[in-house]
């Protein structure tokens, strides 16, 4: 800790996958701070759960694609405002925005023009080494110290001459016990059925998109192979709508929203099917080999194929460096060709062995079973706090 005076921490989560990281970093913060630390920002639960009394709720800061922002650009511009004037009055120790940079830089800009002398922490590095690289440039007026989840973006920001960056690592990692399988699960995972997961995504814009597609693949997958059961992992919100969804499939679907059963489900499954986006790592971390889709609207997705500058669409591949997880996009993401990759990883062969193997280099290269991410974040937070004291 600094000294012996309470801290003030503003924190700014703008979706559920960026509360998800704030509790755990608040509760980190008050471990090491011996709990003289106060927060104040937006959040949702977890950030909730650690004592903070949020502006507003987090669903009010979430918004997904171009339409998305433009539809509810004044009520977004106000949410926007009302944080950065709150973070500015509140006069804090230092500002950390995770995630959702549509909403939390915007924030971090205003903060920094007003208050030039209040240090920002970006939490979770934006994907400048995809697309938009420019934009690490530009962080380096409103943003003092980025904490990157991959380990090659520290070197990524620094060679598109952004702030300083440096890896605290992802927080899959402090689930690794939860998601890997055990001796007994190992064997689950050769014995009929076996378990090939359905992930068709988390927001009603992906599942709109995403459904019908693998239905159908999952229609030709148990033609090919009918010793295997699917299992859907759902978010709570869409449980039931799901539910409801998968009863009219030609092929059984359970549907779990559970994180015990999540978990269960990881640990035993032969392979996924799944959206491209963070669950690829996870899966990878489990050790899951996995097929990958994507699919978005054609506007979204001309723009995509014009600026994104890297080979892979998918986080796990990019972490191992190597392209071991087959990937179809846009027009090439077809029931077929999703069922065809699917049941080359579910039958043992070199498709599957190829992922399975690259898996194993996950720990050292993620730095799995060292500190863990929250406890790492708190500690650069309170030195970014020590450099200014």
């Amino acid at each position: 800790m600094p000294d012996d005076r309470n801290l003030l921490v503003f924190i700014v989560a703008g979706e559920v996958s960026g509360d998800r990281l704030g509790g755990p970093l608040m509760a980190a913060l008050k471990e090491k701070t011996g709990g003289k630390i106060r927060f104040a920002g937006v959040g949702g639960p977890e950030m909730i759960g650690q004592g903070l009394d949020s502006l507003f709720p987090i669903e009010m800061t979430a918004v997904m694609g171009f339409g998305g922002i433009i539809s509810r650009v004044p009520a977004y511009l106000e949410r926007i405002r009302k944080t950065a004037d709150a973070a500015v009055a509140a006069k804090p120790d230092l500002v950390v925005i995770i995630d959702s940079p549509d909403f939390t830089h915007r924030v971090a800009k205003r903060v920094r023009a007003v208050a030039p002398d209040i240090p920002i922490i970006d939490y979770v590095a934006p994907s400048v080494w995809a697309w938009r690289p420019w934009r690490a440039k530009a962080m380096r007026r409103y943003i003092d110290h980025v904490m990157a989840l991959l380990p090659f973006e520290p070197d990524e920001m620094k060679r598109l001459g952004g702030p300083p960056c440096s890896f605290v690592g992802h927080p899959v990692s402090e689930r690794v016990g939860l998601l890997r399988p055990s001796v007994s699960d190992q064997s689950r995972q050769t014995e009929n059925p076996r378990v090939v997961l359905l992930m068709p995504g988390s927001r009603k814009g992906e599942l709109q998109r995403m459904l019908g597609i693998f239905e159908r693949a999952a229609v030709r997958i148990a033609q090919g192979d009918p010793a295997v059961e699917f299992v859907l992992p759902a978010v709570a919100a869409h449980a039931a709508h799901l539910t409801r969804q998968v009863a009219t499939w030609p092929v059984p679907v359970r549907v779990v929203a559970e994180q015990a059963e999540k978990d269960a489900a990881f640990r035993s499954a032969r392979a996924a099917l799944v959206k491209s986006g963070t669950g690829t790592l996870e899966l990878a971390v489990a050790g899951i080999p996995m097929v990958v889709a994507y699919r978005v609207g054609y506007a979204e997705g001309a723009l995509a194929y014009l600026l994104i500058n890297v080979s892979s669409i998918i986080l796990a591949n990019l972490v191992l460096g190597e392209n071991v997880i087959p990937q179809f996009v846009q027009s090439n993401a077809t029931p077929a060709k999703l069922a065809a990759a699917t049941l080359d990883i579910i039958r043992d062969g070199p498709a599957r062995q190829r992922q399975v193997d690259a898996f194993k280099r996950l720990d050292d290269i993620m730095e799995i079973g060292r500190a863990r991410p929250s406890e790492r974040a708190a500690d650069t937070v309170l030195a970014e706090i020590r450099k200014r004291d």
